[in-house]
């Protein structure tokens, strides 16, 4: 590593790496809402299938769903935002919440579907540590200006309750 490598960025707030891993990963997730595949008509009797050594279950080749998927999903967040803190640069990092600024402003304006609970969390998070780089020298701050309003304007969104069909 350079001497003259910036590394003030990587003080700002520890919420991100905290944080961010689950929300993202939630966000990340296939709908629950979206369809599931028709069943499949069963299969004439053969041999047993191997067995997944980790799970002792019959490997099928197929992904995990529910739980042990938005586990993997917070887990490879997670290794993301670690290799970005520990291997990264402050550029890396702020595409990263960038990405992050996407997917929850497209939750907020329903043009995806996702945990509004997550997208609000990420949301909070990502505009205090852009708030955060008024502090820092270089031109992290005056940067994420659009983000910080889309954040903005996606926290007062994602705190509003959503009507549903029948409430008035």
């Amino acid at each position: 590593m350079s001497g003259r490598r910036r590394l003030d960025w990587l003080g700002l707030t520890p919420e991100p790496e905290r944080e961010l891993p689950v929300a993202v990963a939630a966000l990340r997730a296939p709908s629950p809402a979206s369809p599931s595949p028709p069943p499949e008509a069963p299969a004439p009797a053969r041999e047993p299938a191997a067995e997944d050594p980790a799970t002792g279950e019959p490997a099928t080749g197929e992904p995990a769903t529910g739980e042990p998927a938005t586990a993997e999903l917070a887990a490879a967040e997670r290794r993301r935002v670690e290799r970005l803190v520990l291997r990264g640069s402050r550029h890396g990092w702020l595409r990263y919440l960038a990405e992050v600024t996407e997917l929850v402003t497209s939750v907020a304006d329903g043009s995806r579907p996702g945990d509004r609970a997550a997208a609000l969390l990420a949301a909070e998070v990502v505009l205090d540590h852009h708030r955060m780089l008024i502090g820092l020298p270089g031109t992290g701050y005056g940067r994420t200006a659009e983000d910080r309003t889309a954040l903005e304007n996606a926290v007062r969104t994602l705190r509003t309750p959503t009507r549903t069909g029948g409430s008035r």
